[in-house]
């Protein structure tokens, strides 16, 4: 089926979102998202895009972004592709790390604009991860209010009230409002719970409990974790929690 042309923003911004294959990590710690975000920047410098808002989720990354020189495919392309060579190297593996095709969508007014801000700030409170948004630091949202960092801050500030003060009190308020904002997303599949979990990879491996994976030889158990990790949707975390192995065994197995 051949794939459907993405819609071109006559503003030129964009919301992106790429995801690891197979919804697989790609930030394993500190180290990598740094990592991504120095690529990030270095690219900033040569093509002059402009990044209003971010954040790195384990699997998968939200930009708010605005196109520079070169067209948005091509940034993608490049940051991928130095990201990959540097983590491909790091945890001695081969292979793909994203999706092999990022999503994207136009953001052409400013009330979407600010919607699709406020998705991307809210990502980790709504996966769970945190209970406020100003303790997650792998956002722009700190940034907004520190006036310090990498993010183009002044465009959206701007847009919420001229006078800089209360630029940010319309900023923090604006973001705590709930909301059912939607934009794009990584696919929603059926979340196993650890029983369900387990229950497959001992049908699957033949095993008396799912802890016994890690002792399997090598080759046979990668094969396992390829098939748990691809066909059965099991989580990165799911599988280090339930059979004990690394997830950094785990990605050198996909």
């Amino acid at each position: 089926m051949p794939r459907v042309a993405r819609k071109l923003s006559n503003s030129g911004m964009y919301h992106v979102m790429v995801r690891g294959i197979n919804r697989q990590d790609v930030f394993l710690d500190t180290e990598d998202v740094v990592r991504y975000l120095q690529t990030l920047q270095d690219l900033k410098k040569d093509s002059s895009f402009s990044l209003y808002a971010y954040c790195f989720m384990s699997n998968h990354v939200h930009l708010l972004i605005k196109e520079g020189s070169i067209p948005l495919g091509l940034l993608m392309r490049r940051l991928g592709s130095s990201y990959v060579f540097w983590y491909n190297r790091k945890y001695d593996r081969i292979g793909y790390l994203f999706q092999d095709r990022y999503k994207s969508e136009a953001v052409e007014d400013e009330s979407y604009f600010l919607t699709v801000l406020r998705y991307i700030h809210q990502n980790p409170i709504k996966a769970g991860i945190i209970k406020t948004i100003s303790s997650y630091p792998w956002s722009s949202y700190p940034e907004y209010l520190s006036g310090e960092g990498f993010a183009d801050i002044e465009v959206p500030l701007t847009m919420l009230h001229t006078d800089p003060q209360k630029a940010i009190k319309t900023f923090i308020d604006f973001h705590k409002l709930i909301n059912d904002d939607k934009c794009i997303e990584i696919d929603t599949k059926h979340l196993l719970s650890d029983q369900e979990a387990e229950n497959i990879i001992i049908k699957l491996c033949c095993l008396k409990k799912a802890s016994d994976l890690k002792h399997m030889e090598k080759l046979a158990r990668d094969v396992f974790v390829k098939q748990l990790k691809g066909r059965h949707d099991l989580s990165t975390r799911q599988l280090e929690r339930l059979t004990g192995i690394g997830r950094n065994t785990i990605n050198r197995a996909l």
